[in-house]
């Protein structure tokens, strides 16, 4: 998309969590997409008019660039379609961009330009996880004194970005953190950080770089966790031989091995 026009936007149907923009296709058509970043788990379109097209995934949406046919003398070819394709972006570099969501709980926004510092889904953000700015002293001084437990800590995006439920899971088992410890140990009560801090932060950046290596295709939705959704499964830790658990920790699912977490 980057460098590319977007010739036409192709809306079927008229909302996904939420209704789209007013004039959405038509603010769209025409302008140049300048830039592409994420943050948290935001997409983050840079357009040629400054405003900002942010899109989330939700729970199963995801992208596909299809290379379209040359036109016919009628005009654009006719994509082929897959169910639950809702909207699809034709560039001029001949691609189109297909988003494709199952269960709707995709979102899309256009965001004024200059406004997108204030807007709300960022203004309260932590640091992204892979940062600099994300280690042992950022993650102490956020959990200093807080009686809340490790894991329910980890998913306030106030305290890192876009962390989720699975790799919290797995980051607390990889520093045999036990999750429903107070997220006050890893601080000293200066707020300095303790030992456990330096293993958490290092943990949660290992999970998400082999996350991010396994990313792509039937090998990233197959992949197998060290301990979520492996309930009443042995450990894989080496030397371990404990059994997985699961609890409800503010009302999501935590896996956990009780004999090597503590």
């Amino acid at each position: 998309m980057v460098r590319a026009r977007i010739d036409a936007v192709e809306l079927r149907r008229a909302d996904l969590r939420r209704p789209f923009p007013r004039q959405f296709a038509t603010r769209l058509t025409g302008e140049t997409v300048t830039a592409l970043d994420r943050r948290a788990k935001y997409l983050v379109a840079s357009l040629s008019s400054g405003e900002t097209l942010l899109m989330h995934l939700g729970m199963s949406g995801s992208f596909r660039v299809v290379r379209e046919e040359q036109p016919s003398r009628t005009g654009r070819a006719q994509m082929p379609r897959e169910p639950h394709d809702h909207v699809v972006f034709h560039m001029s570099s001949g691609n189109a961009v297909v988003f494709n969501d199952p269960r709707r709980f995709g979102m899309m926004e256009l965001v004024p330009a200059g406004k997108l510092r204030r807007h709300p889904v960022f203004s309260a953000l932590g640091p992204e996880p892979l940062s600099d700015e994300f280690d042992a002293a950022a993650l102490a001084g956020a959990f200093h004194r807080k009686k809340t437990s490790l894991k329910a800590a980890l998913l306030d995006h106030r305290v890192v970005a876009g962390f989720g439920n699975i790799y919290a899971s797995e980051a607390l088992h990889l520093a045999g953190l036990s999750p429903r410890r107070s997220a006050s140990i890893l601080a000293t009560p200066s707020g300095a950080p303790r030992e456990a801090a330096h293993v958490l932060v290092a943990a949660i950046k290992q999970v998400l770089e082999d996350a991010i290596g396994r990313q792509s295709g039937a090998v990233y939705r197959d992949s197998r966790f060290l301990v979520y959704d492996r309930q009443d499964e042995r450990c894989l830790k080496p030397g371990c031989g404990g059994t997985i658990r699961r609890r409800v920790q503010a009302g999501r699912s935590t896996f956990f091995c009780p004999h090597c977490q503590h």
